[in-house]
């Protein structure tokens, strides 16, 4: 007998909720039944707006990472799929801007099984609409449905009947790949000698094929069969010390990498430092000729100071919340606009002319334009990396957070330091000096008198409280990142 669910009340109770990057939870608690539910509720959710589908067909995309847990979380995504009278069009183990693009210029919806950098123990689900990633509107709308759930799972919340996948279609890694080919020459990265972190990744073979195509040198580095938390915010101090030995071993004018759906990048210099992502964003932008950059709170205020563009849009953290800026600054008459976070990952709103071609929107995060972006600019330049890096304002990033840390705990914690005002902040961070500024876009942002920055927010992905710190130097700022952090323990 089937039952009657509503959304906004499951995710109460099942431990999986939206974030900034779509629905997560542990793969413990992402059992079928819930995957199959939340599924069925963003497809009910766009047949009640009419907007299921934009090409005449009733296709849905699926595509997932390569975590342990994500074979068995599609599938049940198939199923949600298939019950609401659509097909199911199983693109593989792709990137999550790959299948994105498929849905977009199929006008098709997208689903992407993957729990980002997360560790294996965790998974999600990303949905996109048949004109891109959902929007914060679109979660509202989707926590609102009451789902008609089938009796077709056990008392642990599984399929008790297999559900088989359809076939891999490659149509959505080959438009992925033709995007890149068709934008740059054949001949565009020759000359340049790229190691490539692949680590598990699911885009690790299509990096490859793509810069090796484009005339690159490439290496392959770290392969590994197990998942590896990568984290592009978070850079863990393993992958910071694979970096600079590989480097010192080999000739690289850059080490190239992603997290674990590769829509967020990882790039370093020649010397195998990583750059930051908000810094890596706004030498793409500069590459691309942006005029309009639409940027979270917590990113380098360098993308402010450097001049390069015509207006900076602050938003609060995560791509909905850029997304939406972005298509604010298009309406707004804007010719070229672009957006990008602190993990690295960019989004574009326009088209984009370059020498060989055209890149169409791909308002959702993307790793590889930030690493041709760079490598681009740096060959244009006649330049190293390291010396991009010195003509942008000297303004240093670091970021850290505490795990395990409950999101209404530091809600809470939060809250009271901002009705606490600046004599409580003081209290907390003496060490820190005079509060001069304080922006709660999002989280805390705590601007002092020398001009130095400590932000606090939770994390929109799991119960964990981040501390992001803004200085003159990297040291500076990494100390500064190591006071907060302490200071933040005291908190549990």
């Amino acid at each position: 007998m089937s039952k009657t669910v509503k959304i906004s009340e499951l995710m109460q109770t099942c431990g999986v909720k939206f974030g900034t990057s779509g629905a997560r939870g542990l793969v413990a608690d992402m059992n079928d039944e819930v995957c199959y539910t939340i599924t069925a509720a963003f497809l009910q959710y766009l047949e009640k707006q009419n907007r299921l589908t934009d090409g005449g067909d009733r296709r849905v995309a699926i595509a997932g990472d390569l975590r342990s847990s994500t074979g068995r979380i599609m599938a049940a995504v198939a199923k949600a799929v298939a019950d609401a009278g659509c097909e199911a069009v199983n693109c593989g183990r792709i990137p999550s801007p790959a299948v994105a693009l498929y849905g977009l210029r199929e006008k098709i919806p997208a689903v992407m099984v993957t729990g980002s950098h997360i560790p294996d123990d965790r998974n999600g689900i990303k949905y996109n609409t048949p004109a891109g990633e959902i929007l914060k509107s679109d979660e509202a709308g989707i926590k609102e449905q009451e789902v008609e759930v089938p009796d077709a799972f056990s008392d642990d919340g599984m399929l008790t009947e297999p559900q088989a996948l359809p076939d891999v279609v490659l149509d959505g890694r080959a438009a992925y790949v033709d995007r890149w080919l068709d934008a740059f020459a054949p001949d565009h990265l020759s000359g340049v000698k790229l190691g490539l972190y692949q680590h598990s990744a699911v885009g690790r073979d299509i990096l490859f094929d793509v810069y090796a195509a484009l005339g690159a040198e490439v290496t392959k580095l770290g392969w590994s069969d197990a998942f590896l938390p990568v984290d592009t915010e978070a850079i863990r101090p393993e992958d910071v010390d694979l970096a600079a030995a590989w480097a010192k071993e080999n000739d690289f004018d850059a080490i190239v990498s992603t997290d674990g759906d590769s829509d967020r990048p990882l790039i370093s210099d020649e010397n195998g430092k990583w750059l930051r992502g908000d810094v890596a964003g706004i030498l793409c932008a500069k590459f691309l000729g942006a005029d309009v950059v639409a940027t979270p709170v917590s990113c380098n205020s360098a993308v402010d100071k450097c001049g390069w563009f015509t207006q900076v849009r602050r938003t609060r953290i995560g791509s909905p919340y850029v997304i939406a800026e972005m298509l604010a600054a298009v309406e707004g008459g804007a010719k070229c606009v672009v957006g990008y976070e602190a993990n690295g990952g960019f989004l574009t709103a326009s088209p984009i002319t370059l020498a060989a071609g055209t890149l169409a929107p791909l308002p959702t995060r993307d790793a590889i334009i930030i690493h041709l972006g760079i490598l681009s600019l740096a060959k244009q330049k006649g330049v190293a990396i390291s010396q991009l890096l010195a003509e942008l304002p000297q303004r240093v990033t670091a970021s850290d957070r505490l795990k395990d840390f409950p999101t209404e705990k530091s809600k809470a914690k939060i809250a009271e330091l901002t009705e606490g005002g600046a004599a409580a902040i003081e209290r907390e961070f003496g060490s820190f000096g005079k509060v001069a500024h304080l922006d709660t876009t999002d989280g805390l942002r705590i601007t002092f008198e020398n001009d130095e920055v400590l932000h606090l927010r939770p994390s929109g992905n799991a119960p964990e409280l981040r501390c992001y710190t803004e200085a003159d130097s990297e040291v500076r700022a990494r100390q500064q990142n190591a006071r907060g952090i302490q200071v933040l323990s005291t908190w549990r």
